[in-house]
């Protein structure tokens, strides 16, 4: 279920099936909802398909108790039952109880106006059509990755760890990579892909972004993984809208299994969000003092922003013998931290020069590198966590 608070886009009320009991009712609603086919279904909804409709209206005043019951009884058989509005000035506390049971249910008090009846409308379907988007990606996963500080290898990870998960999908393109370094992310650089997505070309219009237009931002990068990427703009942080980024992140996680986040280490107006839409959020460090103390900085205040509701996992990178130089040791660097470290990779930077100039990850040119090995690991510790969607704070 993706939990990136963008704002929900309309649902046109066009082409929607409406079932109506009540004969008023049903004229009302279609002088209410034009454009749309409004069915008059009498008083036995039991007898009008009402799995077929995308919005039953009922009302209470219209119907007798025995047909109000069989109803509620037709509505509560269905598998998916779709949304209901009950309306009416005498309302039984019973059957208003039942009705608010549902999964998608509002109460309408008469006398109302027409106005009223279609804006309530609308929003049932809104709501349905969330929910029914929720269900989709409720089994898509969302890791972020960001470094403590600059040059940490972040976005060379997060390469590492997309690939990682692509490898081993069962469909075509599972897993996408989003590059939010959005005025001079080098992630398609490092891929050797062409970045295509312009989101400052929506402006306030973040609701057209769906799955279709979604995928004219997607450069594909091997057979189960694609990248999302911006053009190099150094105004792109300003002139790309908040809404903008948690539409697109929202709908990506409805359409992929994977979705690996290349999160900037500075605040945006986006950022809580985007952090409380993830599963997992790797803060990537270097083994230096100042890059430890950094990261354990960053995490606590994901932490504390966030209520708690989200742990980071540090992840420190470049691991090397200390035969030579005077690197902490992961005793030091964890004592520097506070905290146990969750994962490390080790240092090879001929394979990650070579796969920078290569265009590609270091599992494709590398692929018995360290660094691979230890993003296997690290994957699979993430794989077998289970996912946060049900119970992570959503940020509002």
């Amino acid at each position: 279920m993706s939990l990136f608070r963008s704002k929900p886009p309309q649902i046109p009320l066009a082409d929607r099936r409406v079932l109506a009991l009540g004969d008023d009712l049903a004229r009302r609603a279609q002088a209410a909802l034009p454009g749309q086919t409004v069915k008059a279904a009498g008083e036995r909804l039991d007898r009008a398909k009402p799995g077929a409709a995308d919005l039953i209206l009922i009302d209470a005043d219209a119907l007798g108790a025995e047909a109000l019951a069989l109803t509620m009884k037709a509505i509560k058989a269905l598998a998916d039952p779709p949304p209901v509005l009950l309306v009416g000035a005498t309302l039984p506390v019973g059957l208003v109880r039942d009705v608010l049971r549902l999964p998608v249910s509002d109460i309408l008090e008469a006398p109302f106006e027409d106005a009223r009846l279609a804006a309530m409308a609308q929003e049932l379907l809104s709501e349905a059509a969330r929910s029914e988007g929720a269900a989709t990606a409720s089994g898509s996963r969302c890791w972020g990755v960001s470094g403590a500080v600059g040059g940490a290898g972040a976005t060379t990870l997060a390469i590492e760890i997309a690939h990682t998960s692509a490898q081993r999908a069962t469909r075509e393109r599972s897993v996408c990579l989003v590059d939010l370094n959005l005025a001079d992310g080098a992630a398609a650089a490092y891929l050797g892909a062409k970045p295509t997505t312009r989101l400052a070309d929506f402006g306030g219009a973040a609701e057209r972004i769906d799955a279709s237009m979604l995928q004219a931002f997607v450069t594909p990068v091997s057979r189960g993984l694609d990248l999302i990427a911006g053009v190099r703009d150094a105004a792109a942080f300003e002139t790309v809208g908040r809404e903008a980024i948690l539409r697109m992140l929202e709908v990506a996680c409805e359409g992929y299994d994977h979705v690996i986040l290349d999160l900037p280490r500075h605040r945006r107006p986006w950022t809580l969000e985007a952090l409380a839409g993830c599963d997992e959020v790797l803060v990537v460090s270097e083994l230096t003092v100042p890059a430890l103390l950094a990261a354990r900085a960053y995490a606590d205040e994901i932490e504390a922003a966030l209520d708690g509701a989200l742990k980071p996992r540090i992840v420190l990178n470049r691991l090397a013998s200390r035969m030579f130089g005077s690197a902490p040791s992961m005793t030091e660097a964890e004592k520097a931290l506070q905290r146990k470290a969750d994962a490390g990779v080790s240092s090879d930077w001929e394979a990650a020069a070579a796969s920078v100039n290569l265009g590609g990850p270091i599992a494709q040119h590398r692929p018995k590198s360290k660094i691979v090995k230890d993003v296997e690991a690290l994957v699979d510790r993430l794989a077998a966590q289970a996912p946060r969607r049900d119970t992570a704070m959503k940020v509002a």
